[in-house]
């Protein structure tokens, strides 16, 4: 049995290693870290659900305005962890700052290789950090509705007043003529 589950396995890192190469090509893509990380994804995702249903939890319904609250909470999150200064010191292992981008936000490049490369394209990225806040959003719907609830608001509140922030620049730089810019 242990011989077969070997032979399984090197079977599989054959396949994968040629998958790889010929998906990449020349370029240099850490797709061993995206798998690791696609497997704690999936782990974490099953593992959830599992503790769901041993405790006897049902799916939350959420509804419009629900479903509203936590993409705003869930774009502003993800945001905030992959650009804000106050987050840096959770990206610097696996990036390096390059300087401002926007107002109140980073442009770091991501450092090293392999599974930090990984690591720091997901802690750098609000897109590709959205489906793991969007899930914690939604465990913490399963599990503690009412803070998760509050903790949306604040959070989507934000999104707002950051929408408003910009939106009353662009205004001011439109009132302000050309010459005094």
């Amino acid at each position: 049995m242990v011989r077969l589950l070997r032979r399984g396995t090197r079977a599989f890192r054959e396949w994968f290693a040629e998958q790889r190469a010929e998906y990449s090509g020349d370029a240099s893509r850490p797709i061993a870290g995206y798998s690791a990380g696609l497997a704690v994804y999936l782990a974490g995702a099953s593992g959830v659900a599992g503790m769901a249903r041993a405790t006897g939890r049902p799916s939350p319904r959420l509804g419009a305005g629900e479903l509203a609250l936590m993409a705003l909470a869930t774009h502003k999150i993800s945001r905030s962890l992959a650009k804000d200064p106050i987050t840096s010191p959770l990206r610097m292992p696996f990036t390096r700052f390059e300087g401002a981008s926007a107002p109140s936000e980073l442009h770091e490049e991501v450092r090293a290789s392999g599974m930090e490369h990984s690591l720091g394209e997901l802690v750098s990225c609000p897109f590709c950090l959205a489906p793991w806040v969007a899930s914690g959003m939604f465990t913490g719907h399963v599990f503690v509705p009412g803070l998760t609830r509050a903790v949306s608001t604040i959070y989507a509140t934000v999104a707002c007043a950051d929408f408003l922030q910009y939106a009353y620049a662009a205004m001011q730089q439109r009132s302000t003529p050309p010459e005094k810019r």
